[in-house]
Formats: structure tokens, sequence, C-alpha cells
């Protein structure tokens, strides 16, 4: 039975396969019934959770064996300027991460930039916000609530606040 399942998510998501974590089973069959049958989210090419929006899934860059984005509830990923995704990056519930702004001089036209770069091992807890054209270095964890508002490049930090800050350089990720 058990071998049938792996079947049928692989037949979904190819990905899956060069998953270097745990994967959630049930949720992944829970969204092919909801993504492939219902159609929600189903221009998503990998499994997200039915409450989470996706905008621009091809402009989503995820390391091969990444973690899923928006595989936790209530998540918005705007992906039109582009959001490039490391490996091990956990990214917790409600989480936002919005690449393209309005322009303030007129709210009918977008800002482009480049695009948001979450570099491996970060963690985003949640109800996190990333704005446009932030990167994240290596082995960032992102506060719960925080507002990530500029870049963050030199890794082993931990940023929380609104709008986000330091608050502590860590030792190296060990996996």
């Amino acid at each position: 039975m058990k071998k049938l399942v792996f079947c049928i998510c692989y037949l979904f998501y190819p990905d899956l396969k060069n998953c270097n974590y745990p994967i959630p089973w049930k949720a992944v069959l829970k969204c092919i019934i909801i993504q492939k049958i219902f159609r929600i989210n189903s221009h998503v090419p990998w499994p997200v959770h039915h409450s989470t929006k996706v905008t621009s899934p091809k402009n989503i860059i995820r390391r091969k064996g990444a973690r899923f984005p928006g595989l936790s509830m209530g998540c918005h990923i705007d992906g039109r300027n582009g959001i490039k995704i490391g490996k091990n990056v956990w990214i917790g519930p409600r989480v936002s991460i919005i690449s393209m702004n309005h322009d303030v001089n007129n709210y009918h036209s977008y800002v482009e930039c480049n695009p948001i770069v979450i570099q491996d091992n970060c963690w985003l807890g949640a109800n996190v916000i990333i704005l446009p054209n932030v990167h994240l270095g290596e082995h960032t964890i992102v506060a719960a609530g925080a507002v990530v508002t500029k870049s963050f490049p030199d890794g082993n930090q931990l940023i929380a606040g609104n709008p986000a800050k330091l608050i502590r350089n860590l030792t190296s990720y060990n996996s």
C-alpha cells in the first residue's frame, strides 16, 4: 500500500523524488486531491496548502531537493519579480513573500527589482513578511511576525522586528 501511495505522489509531483527531508505524505495526498481534482492552486507544479496563494510560480526557483514553499497554511507567495529559494528553507504558516510592489506615484503600475533571494538553511517563522529586493544570507532565522524590508546577506544571524533588524549572530548551521 505504501509503495502505491509513493507512486501516486511521484506521478503528480516528480520533484518529490529529489527531497532530502521527511515528506508529510498525508498532506501531499490532500494536495493532489485539492490541486489536481478541485483545481485549487492547479497552476503550481509542487504541492501547496489549499489556503496558500502562489502568484507566478514559474518565476520561483527552488534548488534541487529544496522544501516546497507554500506547504504551510495561509502563505502568500508572489513570484512576479522572481524568488530564489535555497535548500532546507523552512517557511512557517501565514508567511508572505512579496517580490513586486506598486509604484508610489502610480498605483496601477509595478516596480521591477531584483528577485528575492533566500539562501540555504533559512527559517521563516509564522507571519513573517519578506518585501521586494531582499537577500537573506545562509542560515538566517527570521523571528515570527518580522517584516523584512532590507537585505541581510551575511548569514548565520537571527533577525526580528518591524522593520527587521539583527538581534544576534549565530554559529554555523549543523545539518
